[in-house]
């Protein structure tokens, strides 16, 4: 088994919910809740805790995501000091997730004091009509005025969130969404198409018609403005929503791409332990902070253990969301045979093709291929 891991955290905290948003988080005001500290304490117990019983050597890559890291306030110093005195925890990419409108020059101060190099701002948009359809908080001028802050900290390593398909968005608005982007100089830009996820805010006000979202070919024809601004402004579109300047692409999500070994601490996190082709285990969190606060063990964790064609076809899916595709030496060995053994037709139908443009038409036939082969 491989003893390299990448580490996700998370911090399931906002001071407010966007409408569109499902991921696991619950409301707090009040950044010195000893709430907060309890949690981060449980957090370390859990990460200390898989370190010893997954035979850790080290964490290479590291991730605090949520919710709204930021509004761990200065209480940050603590999970970041705790886990610079763990041995094995080295990792050359540390990035932490922030809302600008919540951003302090303290806690940017800690985060880089702390071992923290990377720093991804939640911007979606500057467009104050399309930020208030979907209640996205924060006014304009603070926002733009808490990035220049960060950009004092994390001069080089800054990516930004946009969305596209929101209310009220055309293409000139996506064009000058990035062009203000660019004037902080970031390193990486994630660009995601607005996704309507059940049982959110959004999906209601859909159905009782108080918000109008762009059609379809209106919504790909958004994403695709955007996808050209970038790639005129010298972004490589290196995975399905996500672009960076060269040397400057996310190791820890790529390390997810190419379905690596990573640990997951936190309410609702996962984490995934590849020993072999035939021996995986997949566990999460449940969606319960006190919980976890409580019992903050993987036994507490609902454990899978995927057998060998659901991680064969995992490994597709995640790994032709990148322009290189599946790292061909790890499938190999893993599977024993090369990509092309598997599915052949498949890959001659899209080689001329951007296969991660064409993911889900470029899946469905390999998927067909693969149980008609039985391989």
């Amino acid at each position: 088994m491989d003893s390299v891991f990448s580490l996700y955290i998370h911090f399931p905290f906002c001071a407010s919910f966007c409408d569109y948003c499902d991921f696991y988080s619950v409301k707090t005001k009040n950044n010195n809740d000893e709430y907060i500290k309890a949690y981060l304490s449980a957090l370390i117990t859990d990460i200390k805790n898989q370190i010893k019983l997954f035979s850790v050597n080290e964490i290479t890559t590291a991730y605090i995501g949520g919710g709204t890291p930021s509004l761990a306030g200065n209480k940050i110093s603590f999970l970041l000091d705790e886990l610079n005195r763990i041995t094995c925890f080295k990792p050359a990419e540390f990035t932490i997730e922030a809302n600008p409108e919540s951003l302090t020059e303290d806690f940017l101060r800690l985060c880089r004091g702390g071992g923290i190099n990377r720093l991804s701002l939640g911007v979606q948009t500057f467009h104050e009509p399309s930020r208030n359809a979907v209640s996205r908080k924060g006014d304009i001028k603070t926002i733009k005025e808490n990035i220049s802050l960060a950009c004092k900290y994390f001069s080089g390593n800054l990516s930004f969130d946009l969305i596209t398909g929101l209310p009220f968005q055309n293409e000139e608005i996506i064009k000058q969404d990035i062009k203000t982007l660019l004037a902080f100089e970031p390193s990486h830009i994630s660009l995601y198409s607005l996704t309507i996820e059940d049982e959110t805010p959004l999906k209601e006000k859909i159905r009782g018609k108080k918000v109008m979202l762009p059609d379809d070919d209106t919504a790909d024809s958004l994403w695709l403005c955007g996808i050209d601004e970038l790639k005129k402004a010298g972004f490589d579109h290196y995975e399905v929503s996500n672009f960076a300047m060269e040397g400057k692409e996310c190791l820890h999500n790529t390390r997810y791409w190419q379905m690596r070994s990573w640990l997951g601490a936190g309410a609702a996190a996962s984490g995934t332990i590849i020993k072999n082709e035939n021996e995986i285990k997949r566990f999460t969190y449940a969606n319960d902070i006190d919980a976890y606060i409580k019992n903050p063990f993987i036994n507490s964790a609902l454990c899978e253990e995927p057998d060998k064609d659901t991680f064969l076809k995992e490994s597709l899916l995640m790994g032709y969301r990148c322009k290189e595709g599946p790292d061909p030496q790890v499938f190999k060995k893993r599977f024993g045979r090369t990509i092309s053994d598997y599915i052949p037709n498949t890959l001659l139908k899209y080689k001329d093709k951007e296969k991660m443009l064409y993911l889900n038409s470029f899946l469905s036939d390999a998927f067909i291929e693969l149980e008609n082969n039985e391989l």
